[in-house]
């Protein structure tokens, strides 16, 4: 996100922008990794922000801050007094002293202004008190989280995933082959989700290789007429994204990316543009589903191709996988394409098998920042990357399954390389579920997109409200796991799913909601 145009009344600035000709000081702290935030977009310094020990004063550049806010700056060699202006401010700070004067008037701060490595710092909190600052920190991140006045509106994502499989959430099987009816539902629902707060929405256009737009790669979604590629009288996505934007929301294109059928047995079954039948070759057969195989490079591009195609004639705000990549059980035979396509010689199967995946969110994520750099690409991976038994730097818990292990996911990779632009772990428990505790796992997928470009955004359960799983008897489980994500400055949204379990108020959860969200 670029940094918004501040006007002048929404700040007192303090910056300061000075060469110290020489000057210098010693300081107590070894300058420590700190982060600083300004109204979301991290500000890079040539002098880390460091913490005074005993004294616990954080200490910040002002020359960073002034090159984002415009002050006026002046430095007096003769006295080393620094002198910032900006409407009625005028600031004047002297290296030493331990007090500045504020138009004038002498007031007290909590430790001297120092210089290092040429550049002034000044105690964090005389910058949050005197330049109308709200200033948080982040302990556990070791992050400066600063805001403008005109930055402390609420613009966090807040969304709700939209399934189509099965008619979960939208359309109704009701519905079928009447567009009204299907445009009313959508409507309905879009009103009722924003009056929860939800500020986005991301709808599953590509179920199972099929489309809720007019395709040339992929049949109409039987989820529209009832019959696989019968087509409708009108554009569901256009109408979507049109009804979705005119609220002021984002619409996320949600895409099922290797899931081939929901159901359907025989080519029968397929329209006759499906991929089952174009290319039976790329299907692999797992119980009762059929899949993509991400181990034949042409299948990849082929769903890369088809992603693309909504890229570049819809106006979305972002692309959104889901965690079906390889499935979490049954046996995926894909022992002639490991030894069809192993080009790399890749001696472990398992390790193959995520290079696979890698290279496709690799690909497609340059695919879309290519064509549309504006396009976030992110993807929604099940809530535990590994456990600790397994990986000495994975999460404190038990699952069963793991993203890494059984759906061959390397989101760790993803992450550090900055291929993808956000990640929603799906982190489907209670705080009190030992096995795989909530707070545990969103301090661990905090520190994996700490320092990256990554933003992180929590996926939560209230379809588990009233169910007997530990932990879901009440509606304010929802609520303390988001109190419990204003802890972590990575932490930039949340999505629920799903659309039908937040309208049907479990629990009384939807006044809860508005409260939290403060909805008017």
């Amino acid at each position: 996100m670029k940094l918004l145009h501040r006007t002048w009344v929404i700040l007192l600035s303090i910056a300061l922008c000075v060469t110290l000709l020489g000057t210098s000081i010693s300081y107590a702290a070894k300058p420590a990794s700190i982060s600083i935030y300004l109204d979301g977009n991290k500000i890079d310094s040539d002098v880390p922000p460091y913490i005074i020990p005993k004294a616990n004063i954080t200490m910040v550049p002002l020359s960073v801050i002034s090159k984002n806010l415009g002050a006026g700056v002046s430095w007096k060699q003769s006295t080393k007094t620094a002198t910032i202006t900006k409407t009625e401010l005028v600031l004047n700070m002297t290296i030493g002293q331990k007090f500045a004067l504020v138009n004038g008037e002498r007031v007290d701060l909590d430790a001297t202004v120092q210089a290092i490595n040429g550049r002034v710092m000044v105690p964090l909190r005389f910058v949050s008190k005197q330049m109308k600052l709200n200033v948080t920190w982040y302990q556990s991140a070791q992050t400066i989280k600063l805001q403008t006045l005109g930055g402390l509106s609420d613009n966090a994502l807040k969304g709700a995933w939209v399934s189509t499989v099965y008619n979960l959430d939208w359309p109704s099987d009701k519905s079928y082959g009447n567009s009204e009816q299907q445009k009313q539902e959508y409507v309905q629902m879009l009103d009722e989700l924003q009056a929860m707060g939800m500020n986005t929405v991301f709808v599953q256009v590509r179920p199972a290789a099929d489309s809720f737009y007019p395709s040339k790669l992929v049949p109409w979604s039987k989820y529209l007429t009832g019959k696989q590629g019968q087509q409708p009288d009108y554009d569901p996505l256009a109408f979507m994204i049109e009804e979705t934007h005119r609220r002021g929301m984002e619409f996320h294109a949600w895409f099922n990316p290797f899931r081939a059928n929901t159901g359907e047995k025989g080519i029968a079954d397929f329209a006759p543009n499906h991929v089952a039948v174009t290319h039976p070759e790329w299907i692999v057969q797992s119980g009762s589903k059929m899949y993509i195989n991400p181990g034949i490079p042409a299948a990849r591009q082929h769903i890369i191709d088809v992603i693309m195609e909504v890229v570049d004639n819809y106006e979305i705000d972002g692309v959104h996988l889901d965690d079906y990549f390889y499935p979490s059980d049954g046996v995926f035979a894909d022992d002639p394409t490991y030894l069809a396509y192993n080009e790399k010689n890749i001696l472990d199967k398992a390790d193959w098998r995520r290079d696979n995946i890698n290279q496709f969110v690799e690909q497609l994520g340059v695919a879309i920042h290519s064509a549309k750099p504006q396009v976030r690409f992110g993807i929604s991976p099940f809530g535990v990357w590994r456990n600790l038994s397994k990986d000495f730097s994975g999460s404190d818990t038990k699952a069963s399954v793991s993203a890494y292990d059984s759906m061959y996911a390397d989101v760790r990779t993803w992450i550090k390389q900055d291929w993808i632009d956000y990640v929603v772990p799906q982190i489907y428990w209670s705080m009190t579920l030992e096995i795989a505790r909530y707070d545990k796992l969103v301090d661990w997928w905090a520190n994996e997109v700490r320092g990256t470009n990554v933003d992180l955004y929590i996926g939560h359960a209230p379809y588990k409200l009233g169910t007997p799983e530990i932990g879901w008897s009440k509606p304010e489980e929802i609520i303390d796991q988001l109190k419990f994500n204003t802890n972590y400055f990575e932490v930039k949204g949340d999505l629920f799913f799903s659309a039908k379990d937040l309208r049907r108020n479990p629990l009384g959860l939807i006044p809860l909601l508005q409260s939290y969200y403060q909805v008017k």
